[in-house]
């Protein structure tokens, strides 16, 4: 039997980058200005769960 690891690609750039500047605000600011960031761009809140409170579980970055 093979090992398959499937990675869940990014479809929308837009959406990438918002996600991304939400984590600039975490770290530049906090989490609630973060937090505040991602649902003033309709960011799903588990996507805003995953993303700002649980690191290890965030999407790699394709170059």
């Amino acid at each position: 039997m093979m090992n398959v690891t499937i990675v869940q690609q990014r479809q929308d750039e837009a959406g990438s980058a918002v996600v991304e500047r939400g984590i600039t605000v975490q770290s530049s600011f906090n989490t609630v200005c973060a937090i505040e960031y991602l649902k003033s761009h309709n960011v799903h809140p588990k996507v805003i769960e995953r993303v700002l409170l649980h690191p290890d579980q965030r999407r790699k970055t394709v170059h």
